[in-house]
């Protein structure tokens, strides 16, 4: 049995060397049915207030940031939002982009002070959420299904869910919505094959993500590595899947 995984001290290295920046990666992946900044955009008016819960670097926040009057990104990690400063500040044209150091769990803005709330790839609160969407909000979550990247979970004897059940987390996010008082969801799913251009890219993702919990601390990580790869090569790349589930509810 492995230890318990640090995830607060991963994600404050990680957003001080990186934020949540994977644009360098080169990967191949077969159509999905949706982007999920796209979605947001589109569900955003210019005079809209919207938060970023788990913003990371701040990357995606700042590339919408034309589409809203104010948007705000939050993290729990420090070092992340550190990142996400600094990258704010290359970005000269966002003015209307703030970033906080901020728990999901306890939201410190007013009632019903936004009328977008995001979230892809991080925790939340749906009662913390609920509280700070003015009426009639929106509230868009994108997030990774417990099936996600299953031939590397299974090579490693390991994996950020390896063992749940697909569709837990989904089923688990629909009540707490629907217990906050969410009266209507919509959810979405994919499940797409990916291929990495080359090692060093699948590598990055490995080193950078909780994907492969405590992933480089073992001796036998760098040969199960090299025999994935081996495995699961061919003249598209690396093979592996990305598996996601989107809910869009509304106050």
């Amino acid at each position: 049995m492995t230890k318990q995984w640090d995830y607060k001290t991963f994600y404050e290295r990680v957003g001080q060397q990186n934020g949540w920046d994977f644009s360098t990666m080169k990967i191949v992946s077969d159509p999905t049915d949706w982007d999920f900044y796209n979605e947001v955009t589109r569900c955003t008016q210019p005079s809209d207030l919207l938060l970023d819960i788990g913003t990371g670097g701040g990357e995606a926040v700042l590339s919408i940031a034309k589409y809203a009057h104010l948007l705000v990104g939050i993290d729990l990690a420090q070092g992340m939002i550190e990142t996400a400063q600094r990258n704010l500040e290359k970005s000269a044209s966002c003015t209307n982009v703030r970033f906080m150091q901020m728990d999901a769990d306890n939201l410190q803005f007013p009632n019903k002070f936004f009328n977008i709330v995001s979230c892809r790839h991080s925790a939340f609160s749906a009662a913390e959420v609920y509280n700070v969407l003015a009426e009639d909000g929106v509230f868009l979550t994108q997030q990774v299904s417990e099936h996600d990247k299953v031939n590397v979970a299974q090579a490693f004897g390991r994996g950020q869910h390896f063992g749940v059940e697909p569709g837990t987390l989904l089923e688990q996010y629909k009540q707490e919505l629907k217990q906050a008082g969410f009266q209507q969801t919509e959810v979405r799913e994919y499940n797409v094959t990916e291929y990495y251009a080359t090692p060093e890219d699948l590598l990055f993702l490995l080193t950078h993500t909780p994907i492969v919990p405590h992933f480089g601390e073992f001796a036998s990580d760098l040969n199960i590595f090299e025999q994935f790869v081996q495995d699961n090569r061919d003249e598209q790349g690396i093979r592996t899947n990305s598996a996601r589930f989107m809910i869009t509810a509304r106050k």
